[in-house]
């Protein structure tokens, strides 16, 4: 297995995509650390990876808090010891027009989807610098590339998370840590199934596999980028969309 003694954190680890990456890692020999705001849905994918054979410790942490970020990290350090991987893949969505945005909708995604990503790196960093290597893949999405009618908050989250990621990896490359993005597009998830159908459509329309993605299409991505081939790939956007935006 390919990463056999390696630790993998994974923040929005209670559904979805996150679930998927922490389980697409753990089974390729990974102990994964889940951290996510939902206590209880935490606790069922800990229990389902470890039907798998999969080592998982759970945090319940908001990765808008710096403070418990930065302690997370040190209790993932103190219980395993090592830190290799980190995924920031929390996110949320607050859709709506900009003029009938609320002040406190726009803040909050960008608190979650951008500032949850930037607490948890710079936590992540220090042992990473220590141990001369780290993987650090941040989930983006095709929004962020393309923009996305109603989602002004959550595209700009998006296109900063990768000006983010771009900047970072020229700032710790020489310390042999890799940050890439990975960028979704429409991916079946609990937060994706509840748009309206007509909207699920239009987006079928104009993706060229006509199909809508899988949350394993995205933990595949997440895994390469991890690995020891993509050593000498950094500042990166791996587009996962069917070709939906090329």
């Amino acid at each position: 297995m390919i990463f056999r003694d390696k630790v993998s954190l994974v923040t929005g680890a209670s559904q979805g995509i996150g679930e998927a990456i922490a389980e697409e890692l753990g089974l390729a020999g990974a102990t994964v650390a889940l951290v996510d705001i939902q206590k209880d849905k935490l606790n069922q994918v800990a229990d389902r990876l470890a039907s798998l054979g999969i080592r998982a410790l759970t945090y319940e942490a908001d990765v808008t808090d710096s403070v418990r970020a930065a302690r997370v990290v040190d209790e993932v350090l103190s219980s395993l010891g090592r830190l290799d991987h980190l995924v920031n893949n929390a996110g949320i969505t607050r859709d709506s027009l900009l003029l009938r945005m609320k002040e406190e909708d726009w803040d909050l995604v960008l608190r979650v989807n951008l500032k949850g990503a930037f607490n948890f790196s710079r936590a992540a960093l220090k042992p990473m610098f220590t141990a001369r290597y780290g993987r650090i893949v941040n989930i983006a999405s095709v929004v962020g590339l393309m923009g996305n009618f109603g989602q002004t908050n959550y595209a700009a989250s998006k296109a900063g998370l990768i000006g983010f990621s771009k900047s970072l990896a020229r700032e710790v490359a020489a310390r042999g840590i890799t940050v890439n993005c990975v960028a979704p597009g429409y991916i079946a998830t609990p937060m994706t199934e509840n748009l309206p159908e007509e909207v699920k459509k239009a987006f079928l329309d104009i993706i060229p596999m006509k199909r809508f993605g899988l949350p394993a299409d995205v933990a595949r991505a997440v895994k390469f980028l991890c690995s020891d081939e993509a050593a000498y790939i950094t500042g990166q956007v791996i587009n996962v969309n069917g070709g939906m935006y090329m």
